[in-house]
């Protein structure tokens, strides 16, 4: 018999790394270049066709691809559990391959010493292709397969130290209904930790919907790559721990089937962020103009505008409205301000814009909108800068909200535009409801990214970054203590001050956002969630960046 210490001895491997080449970015193309830094992210159809690709096209037979799924996840296991000797473990599995991974892990932990009871939702006979294989192989070891047609037909008397959920994974579609709705609620009543195979029951791959009742996983172990419903509201948050399980996918498929989402991570940004040299100085560090602020919300201006010196740009101009100018000198030591013409609601006159005009050459980056107000003089300046500032643009906050009456400028406008919205306000942009966006977000900010021709920072939980050709990026940090005012202006300013030290529009877009999330756990790590400002988050940018800069 197979002892423990010869889990891994069969497994078929072959290395990953993704690497995907775009063209260079400005109004008409990207250029970037990922590794396996990046770590890609599929929707369910994309990994179907991964599977069939790399079995029909490669030859890998999807029996190995299975095998090596079931191993990953005893491998979870046994880390979970110390040993699986004499432990009680419950595997339910539906009819599906999902259950095929469940037969797999039952077979290696039976072989291991555990006490495995296996159950089906269905019918053998109705259990088809490597599913049927790996359920006949199960079968003639003699292990007792108990199909189910009610929950009263699981033993839930036995004290289960673990429960495998190898029910539906990627096939689940709207709400779970009849038996299969009842087992999921048994299972989760029980005290022991459920360790879903590829995604929680319940959970939809493409969107992380949950129409009901749903796993409420320990640890999930997602075969090959991400997928979007693992790190999406509320599927992620039924999830638990996610493991990506390596299962001999070659890179190679990855190119072939031109996998476009990536979740952001470390490595990356590490690998981007700009370095100073010895040498340096203020004027080489990047210059970024802000266009901000008006009466009753200053602050908005002071969070942008300290941030863009925080990520570490030399120089921070801010123009604000010439009677609000006083104020800003006291609150501001470090950035440098411009008194501008101003409406009688002191904001931002369109008289502004020949002084305006007379700094477009210094920035390096122009950072919009915050508590800019959307009076018409105000939208009047913003419409005119996309027509004629020919640098990138940070836009946020109420320079969207100007622009809803007028989102064909964002196609034509002279800059590389980055927009950082809300739901709400990127609803209002396009015409859709938060509803229908929150529901689909990466699909909606890769069509609308698409349609503005921009790079869409679609703020949230988690915050998505889509570029003009396609491309969508999901962030890896932050947490709910950031759901507070301000914190969009400060993420604002960290972009703006990323591209003006001469990283790509894209580039300083995701590793802002990284960072700025980074800066928020750093918050939590002090504070807690509760409580947390916009002003702790600015304040710890500089340690989320010294936290790469060790790694340099």
């Amino acid at each position: 018999m197979q002892g423990e210490n010869d889990c891994n001895s069969f497994k078929i491997i072959i290395p990953f790394v993704v690497f995907v080449t775009l063209n260079p970015f400005n109004k008409n193309a990207m250029s970037f270049k990922y590794s396996n830094n990046l770590k890609p992210v599929v929707a369910a159809k994309e990994m179907a066709e991964i599977d069939r690709f790399t079995i029909e096209k490669v030859g890998i037979p999807g029996m190995v691809l299975m095998e090596n799924a079931g191993r990953e996840v005893v491998a979870v296991i046994r880390e979970m559990l110390g040993t699986v000797e004499g432990k009680n473990i419950y595997i339910f599995c539906g009819k599906g391959n999902n259950g095929g991974d469940g037969y797999v892990v039952a077979r290696y932990l039976l072989d291991m010493g555990a006490n495995v009871k296996t159950y089906l939702v269905g019918k053998i006979d109705e259990v088809k292709g490597d599913a049927g294989s790996n359920l006949r192989i199960l079968r003639g070891l003699g292990h007792s397969m108990l199909p189910i047609s009610s929950v009263e037909h699981v033993n839930w008397n036995n004290g289960a130290h673990l429960l495998v959920d190898a029910l539906l994974g990627t096939g689940v579609r709207g709400v779970l209904t009849g038996l299969m709705k009842e087992l999921v609620e048994k299972i989760n009543e029980d005290r022991a930790p459920i360790i879903s195979v590829d995604l929680p029951t319940g959970v939809e791959a493409d969107t992380g919907a949950v129409g009901g009742t749903c796993i409420q996983a320990k640890t999930t172990v997602t075969m090959g790559y991400l997928k979007n419903g693992l790190l999406l509201t509320p599927g992620r948050k039924h999830a638990g721990d996610v493991i990506v399980a390596d299962i001999g996918i070659p890179r190679a498929v990855l190119k072939e089937k031109n996998i476009k989402c990536f979740q952001l991570t470390a490595d990356y940004v590490n690998m981007v962020l700009p370095k100073r040299e010895a040498d340096t100085f203020k004027n080489r560090c990047g210059q970024v103009f802000l266009l901000a602020g008006s009466i009753g919300l200053t602050g908005a201006a002071v969070l942008s505008s300290e941030a863009v010196l925080r990520i570490g740009a030399g120089m921070a101009l801010l123009g604000i409205p010439k009677s609000l100018n006083a104020t800003m000198e006291e609150k501001l030591t470090e950035v440098m301000t411009l008194p501008l013409p101003e409406t009688d609601q002191q904001s931002l006159s369109f008289d502004a814009k020949k002084i305006i005009s007379g700094r477009f050459q210094w920035a390096n980056s122009l950072a919009v909108g915050p508590g800019l107000s959307t009076h018409s003089q105000s939208a009047k300046l913003v419409k005119w800068i996309l027509e004629n500032f020919g640098k990138p643009v940070v836009l946020d906050a109420d320079a969207i909200n100007c622009l809803k009456d007028d989102k064909e400028l964002l196609k034509t406008a002279k800059s590389d535009l980055i927009l950082t919205p809300h739901p709400g306000e990127l609803s209002k942009l396009v015409g859709m409801s938060t509803k229908e966006i929150l529901a689909n977000p990466i699909e909606i900010a890769r069509e609308q990214a698409n349609k503005l021709n921009v790079i869409l920072v679609l703020k949230g939980a988690p915050t998505i970054i889509a570029s003009p050709d396609g491309y969508v990026f999901i962030n890896s940090t932050g947490n709910p203590g950031m759901a507070t005012a301000g914190m969009g202006d400060v993420l604002t300013g960290a972009i703006a001050g990323l591209i003006a030290q001469g990283m790509s529009p894209l580039d300083g877009a995701l590793a802002g956002v990284y960072l700025h999330g980074v800066a928020g756990d750093i918050s939590k790590s002090e504070l807690g969630e509760a409580g947390l400002l916009a002003g702790d988050v600015l304040r710890n940018l500089p340690l989320a960046v010294k936290t790469f800069e060790d790694n340099k």
